[in-house]
């Protein structure tokens, strides 16, 4: 695993000193470097970052500035010649915080930090049965415990998610082949639910999150065997 990374700093001889350690750690991988926050601000915002190296004084905007204007923060190991900005640091829920001259010895100790904390962020169950499906021309994972309901959209269907509506080239037969019996059941023609996100349900409607999906008549039955054992 390689967390991908980009130094700001409006030194470039502090850079170079940076990009060095970056480019010799077996865990990062060195995406591009900025002079200054406007420029990183765009980098940021047009690539995945991982990981930033952020020198807190810089001319204009500072390191904390640019901070403070990012929507999704990566993580952040600050950088600054002064100790007086330690406390403030930690404000910004910042990863770490290296003090200059860097020495090998702490630079790996921060980089430990975020790898830790990167893998507590995206760990994923081994458990958590998934599927990959075609979306918009791409490959996409979905966990299956993440589906709420599955929607036929004529020649298509719609995957609905806590996060998003994914719509996919398929039939709600082929579809179906896919999912778990003992975890998805189709009760209508147009849906597939999802037996663990049911709510409550009665003779003509099946209510998940909120939203009533109606419930073919032939199907009540086995619905209310399938709950029973979930």
């Amino acid at each position: 695993m390689k967390l991908r990374s980009i130094i700001v700093d409006d030194s470039s001889m502090q850079r170079m000193a940076v990009a060095k350690l970056v480019n010799s750690h077996p865990n990062l991988a060195m995406v591009a470097e900025y002079s200054n926050a406007i420029e990183a601000k765009n980098g940021i915002k047009n690539n995945e970052i991982d990981l930033i190296f952020l020198d807190v004084e810089m001319p204009i905007i500072s390191g904390f500035d640019l901070l403070e204007s990012l929507e999704n923060r990566p993580q952040v190991i600050l950088i600054t010649g002064k100790p007086d900005y330690a406390l403030k640091a930690f404000d910004y829920d910042v990863t770490d915080y290296l003090h200059k001259p860097i020495t090998m010895a702490r630079f790996d100790a921060s980089v430990k930090r975020a790898i830790n904390k990167y893998e507590q962020m995206h760990k994923v169950q081994e458990d958590e049965e998934h599927i990959f499906v075609k979306s918009n021309l791409k490959k996409r994972k979905v966990i299956l415990n993440d589906i709420k309901w599955i929607e036929a959209l004529g020649d298509y269907i719609k995957l609905v998610t806590d996060e998003a509506n994914i719509v996919i080239l398929s039939t709600m037969k082929s579809f179906e082949k896919q999912l778990p019996q003992d975890k998805f059941l189709r009760i209508h023609k147009s849906y597939i639910v999802n037996l663990e996100k049911i709510e409550k349900f009665n003779s003509k409607n099946v209510e998940v999150s909120g939203r009533s999906i109606p419930l073919s008549r032939n199907k009540k039955t086995e619905l209310a065997e399938a709950l029973s054992n979930v």
